[in-house]
């Protein structure tokens, strides 16, 4: 799983989504999506920008933590589908 840390390091830095969207130029509800974890996939300039405007580094905002049941290889719930 992917867990963003962005709803933290906002509370953190003391910042609104708007604030964000103000200092990186990035449309609100982009910000508002990866704030609440439901974006899909993740433009890497715009990690950069969050990166650069909340003075982190890409582990602080990004965090893998491994699936407790494997998606993919010898996982015998799922049927091989070739």
């Amino acid at each position: 799983m992917i867990k963003i840390h962005l709803s933290k390091l906002l509370g953190e830095r003391r910042l609104t989504q708007a604030d964000l969207a103000r200092k990186t130029g990035i449309r609100p509800s982009t910000i508002n999506e990866i704030y609440h974890e439901v974006v899909e996939r993740v433009n890497l300039e715009h990690m950069d920008l969050i990166c650069e405007a909340l003075n982190c580094s890409l582990v602080d905002l990004i965090e893998y933590i491994p699936n407790k049941v494997p998606k993919i290889g010898n996982n015998p719930d799922k049927k091989n589908e070739n």
